[in-house]
């Protein structure tokens, strides 16, 4: 089953400007001054650029965060490309980037439950049903492993100021907020099947076990965001296993959504409970957040973000050095959320001219292919890599992108700067011949 992503934006678009998008556990007013608070664009007009999403001190993450592997940015943890390289296609979990509005939760997986409620479930008319589930009746149903990156909406998000000059808000991302792992788990629509799922059901929402997310003197409760029911019902797994371990803590232990494709936030993590509704269902992550607002889209927002986008990253550190006369292998990943990498261009200098990369991994929806190509620099002084890539549906990176407020969805090619340095001098010791003497010694 394809969900027709865009018939389910425009409806939640038309629903929010009709009133009908009433956030569970927040006002309408309170949404509206977070919004104000945040930066964000809202009918009362342009408010002044703020911070929002402000990050609480100390990352709150259990896992070790050295920093050769990972940048730290407030509760998060972006990993840092130069620690992928020959690291193989799935991304270790010892530099897997995260993403945590408070702090990781260390759960016990022998107590932890899902509960599965609502009513797009069978049961008496106007009362909610609810069924429960723990990790061993998840463990008795037929199993999928899949292949698939996970990535914050926000992913480059700094490259909207750098490169561009554009004033945005939000934790202040490069690339590293992206990561692709092996996940092994059971498809949702088992588990929602198995709950008594009705036709009437068109919105289902995870939400997270961690602790309640307070920002502007807001409380908005639990990380949760809807799910419309056809996409549910598609790809979406409930992962219990990545890369062929038990969940860690910081990515979801004991159980936790894979949504394929779609931007991170629907990647619930720690899930709880799943309300599935036979209306539409909102949060402040599909009213507020994750929706696009700026000057060019309309005063009320776009609908909210689904699909992510298409990036490429070199698996290097800005600013890296490279000697002059000798060939380097450049390496990188590109990925997209509407379809497989189908080729890569590259440029080393400044994007004045380019060279189609080597891919190596096969062009598949909702994961990264790797790329390489070689270099041998000829003139020193600095210079920027450059990588673009062109996916299945035919989609290239664009030279900038256009800018919304919160600083979501970059996909624009991000520059590089890298030195070429001289070759190193090799200082060589000069040879003295001595002649043999008849009956001597040399």
């Amino acid at each position: 089953m394809r969900i027709d992503e865009s018939a389910y934006d425009r409806r939640r678009l038309r629903q929010w400007l009709s009133g009908e998008a009433r956030a569970e556990g927040v006002s309408r007013r309170d949404l509206l001054r977070l919004a104000a608070a945040a930066g964000v664009l809202t009918t009362l007009g342009w408010p002044t650029p703020a911070v929002a999403d402000a990050p609480a001190p100390g990352p709150g993450i259990v896992k070790p965060l050295p920093p050769e592997l990972f940048t730290i940015r407030g509760t998060n943890a972006e990993t840092n490309w130069s620690a992928l390289r020959d690291t193989g296609f799935h991304t270790p979990v010892d530099r897997f980037f995260v993403r945590n509005h408070t702090s990781t939760p260390q759960l016990d997986a022998a107590d932890w439950r899902l509960k599965v409620w609502g009513s797009g479930l069978r049961g008496a008319p106007g009362l909610d049903r609810a069924v429960t589930f723990d990790l061993h009746d998840l463990r008795l149903l037929p199993a999928v492993t899949l292949d698939a990156f996970v990535e914050c909406a926000g992913n480059g998000r700094s490259y909207f100021t750098s490169q561009q000059g554009d004033t945005v808000t939000g934790t202040a991302w490069t690339l590293g907020a992206v990561g692709t792992a092996r996940w092994r788990g059971v498809r949702l629509s088992h588990v929602l099947r198995r709950a008594g799922l009705t036709g009437r059901a068109v919105d289902l929402q995870p939400r997270g076990l961690d602790d309640e997310y307070v920002t502007g003197g807001i409380n908005l409760g639990r990380v949760r965001r809807p799910l419309p029911v056809a996409k549910a019902l598609d790809d979406v797994i409930l992962a219990y296993e990545m890369n062929g371990e038990s969940l860690p803590y910081d990515h979801g232990h004991p159980v936790r959504v894979i949504v394929p494709s779609w931007v991170g936030i629907s990647n619930i993590k720690w899930v709880g409970d799943i309300e599935v509704s036979d209306q539409p269902l909102y949060s402040p992550w599909n009213t507020d957040f994750y929706r696009l607002f700026g000057p060019a889209y309309p005063a009320e927002g776009s609908a909210p973000l689904t699909r992510q986008t298409l990036k490429s990253a070199f698996e290097s550190a800005s600013g890296a050095t490279f000697e002059a006369g000798v060939r380097h292998r450049l390496t990188g990943r590109s990925w997209s959320g509407a379809g497989g990498i189908r080729r890569v261009d590259v440029s080393t200098d400044a994007g004045a001219t380019w060279r189609r990369a080597e891919l190596h991994d096969r062009p598949r929806t909702g994961s990264w292919s790797r790329w390489s190509l070689d270099w041998r620099p000829t003139q020193t002084g600095p210079t920027a890599l450059l990588a673009r890539a062109t996916d299945t549906t035919g989609r290239t990176q664009p030279d900038t992108t256009i800018p919304n407020t919160q600083g979501y969805l970059f996909d624009a090619v991000v520059r590089n700067p890298v030195n070429v340095l001289a070759p190193a001098r090799v200082w060589a010791l000069p040879v003295v011949t001595v002649a043999a003497q008849p009956g001597g010694h040399v």
